[in-house]
């Protein structure tokens, strides 16, 4: 009768936790079942260093120096350190404890006849305690902290993963900076020629004072922006410095933004996008410690049952021998009144857990954006350079024209000043269309969760 009592004291207790509560529906995610535009990413197995497939060394090493010394990741590792640590402490709280006393005493006092009396005494104890956790609520707590600690370690990956894109979108973004100069340096020479060819013609009489001004305005205007670029460029060398967890310093350069060739990103479909990005392998693992959490709230309910045992021996100055003492016993402790404390605890933690699922669809939702954003860029840039690229092959050949009726005078200067114009921006834009479309591989890479090899995870 006594052990049927507690079984129905217990499924009392249980009753005024309530029904558990279903995540919302609303908050649940179904991958489409293709990209927006059907692109695919390509056929090759590609390796988990993606950044070495552009084939220039110097940017190879930029990021593998931002990996091994970034800051950002460091702090991402030690959370992942104060995790483990914390999913340690809720794991021990499922094991036995024991504990160890000593003391001893020097002590003079009155007996019961009124007479003084001393003695010294001793005494050592050993005990051990055990939660039986019949209802769940350390295990659930003790799951609750894994999940904590695998969604930690999943954000110190997707902090890894934004650092090596950040120094890959980085160096290329210097090499373009270098290839602008480098432009820019070639049209100042051209129009420094053109500003000797029409001093030479105002000499002889074949030009005037307004052509003479003209050049020198022009090649003055292209001059200034070489300092310009040289500002951007220690900007963005003192910038991948921080992210190389060094001083600012200037970067060392491989190859030319020409010559760096996009890798090929592998096939992925968006079903397989929701088990690679670790941001929502850290959102899925959020939502499994705050489940496991209300768990552990809706078992407080629950009464807690406890064992202890313990044992040890007293010796004092008083007695022939050393006598041995023990304890065993155990507890059981119900909630029968807590002020609203429980049901306010169960509530919150059912309200996190509905924020975690939320937060789960955000995260999905998001990345199916990047992707799709990353491959209509890697489009869209790549056709925008095949037309740079011939607009600016016209361009050059219309400036040879220009400059050479000009120099028989048969146009005036005006016409070879368009000319050079076009050619300036035609080479600025094609530069900075280049760089897109090899910031847009990098971006995708990042999108899809980083590269990988055939058969990983």
């Amino acid at each position: 009768m006594k052990r049927l009592a507690a079984w129905l004291l217990a499924a009392m207790l249980a009753a005024c936790a309530g029904q558990r509560p279903d995540a919302p529906p609303a908050a649940a995610v179904v991958a489409p079942a293709a990209w927006r535009d059907g692109n695919g990413t390509g056929t090759g197995v590609q390796t988990v260093v993606w950044w070495r497939g552009f084939g220039d060394p110097a940017l190879g090493n930029v990021v593998e120096q931002a990996l091994a010394n970034n800051v950002d990741i460091a702090i991402a590792a030690t959370r992942v350190e104060e995790a483990r640590a914390q999913f340690g402490l809720a794991r021990g709280q499922l094991l036995p404890s024991a504990e160890l006393g000593a003391g001893a005493k020097r002590e003079r006092f009155l007996n019961a006849f009124g007479r003084t009396a001393s003695q010294t005494a001793e005494q050592l104890e050993i005990g051990v305690s055990y939660d039986l956790d019949l209802f769940g609520r350390l295990r659930n707590s003790s799951e609750a902290a894994r999940a904590s600690l695998l969604a930690t370690q999943a954000a110190r990956d997707n902090v890894t993963l934004a650092v090596a894109s950040s120094a890959a979108a980085g160096y290329i973004g210097l090499r373009a900076l270098d290839e602008r100069l480098a432009v820019v340096r070639e049209t100042v020479g051209a129009r420094a020629n053109s500003l000797r060819i029409a001093q030479r013609r105002a000499q002889s009489g074949y030009a005037t004072r307004l052509e003479l001004e003209q050049a020198e305005a022009e090649l003055r205007g292209t001059e200034q922006l070489v300092p310009v670029l040289e500002l951007a460029i220690t900007r963005q060398e003192n910038g991948l410095s921080v992210l190389l967890g060094e001083n600012p310093r200037a970067i060392e350069r491989g190859a030319a933004l020409p010559a760096l060739t996009p890798p090929t990103v592998p096939t992925l479909l968006p079903s397989q996008l929701l088990r690679r990005r670790p941001d929502i392998a850290q959102a899925e693992q959020l939502i499994v410690a705050a489940d496991r959490s209300l768990d552990a709230a809706r078992a407080a309910f629950m009464p807690s049952i406890g064992l202890g045992v313990s044992g040890g021996y007293v010796d004092s100055t008083l007695i022939a021998d050393p006598v041995g003492i023990f304890t065993i016993g155990g507890s059981i402790l119900a909630p029968l009144y807590a002020g609203g404390r429980l049901h306010a605890q169960a509530d919150l933690a059912a309200a996190r857990r509905d924020q975690a699922a939320y937060f789960y669809r955000k995260v999905a939702l998001n990345a199916f954006r990047e992707v799709e954003d990353a491959l209509a860029a890697l489009q869209r840039t790549g056709e925008q350079e095949q037309v740079l690229q011939l607009q600016r092959d016209i361009l050059a050949q219309a400036l040879v024209r220009a400059t050479n009726r000009y120099r028989a005078g048969y146009s005036s200067y005006l016409e070879q000043l368009d000319a050079q114009r076009g050619l300036l921006n035609a080479d600025l834009s094609l530069v900075q269309a280049s760089s897109d479309r090899l910031s847009a591989t990098v971006s995708l890479y990042q999108a899809l969760g980083g590269g990988w090899s055939e058969g990983a995870p």
